[in-house]
């Protein structure tokens, strides 16, 4: 199994993410679906994060976190649920940086 994390900044400076939607990616670069997706701000409580019926193999979703979320720190965990019960982390990711891609490759 190999789980590849791309984290891409466009931005020079890393902002705080502000009282607007932010948006970002996530790419399914297995042979699977990705059947649920699961958030930790601390990497021991999870949360669902809705993605609807799924993300098919190959496909990129644009998720867009809660503004609920808006106050929270900038580094997450997340980890995916691929159809056939396989579950992979990725490493914490700073969303306070700009165009943020998470890519789970199963």
């Amino acid at each position: 199994m190999k789980l590849r994390l791309l984290l891409c900044a466009v931005a020079l400076a890393a902002t705080p993410a502000l009282a607007y939607e932010y948006e970002f990616d996530v790419l399914n670069d297995s042979d699977q679906r990705i059947i649920a997706i699961e958030v930790s701000e601390d990497g021991h409580n999870w949360a669902y994060f809705d993605i609807g019926s799924g993300i098919p193999s190959g496909v990129s979703q644009t998720l867009v976190w809660d503004q609920s979320t808006n106050d929270s720190d900038c580094e997450w965990q997340f980890r995916a649920t691929f159809q056939h019960g396989h579950v992979l982390a990725s490493d914490w990711i700073d969303f306070c940086e700009d165009d943020v891609v998470i890519v789970f490759d199963y």
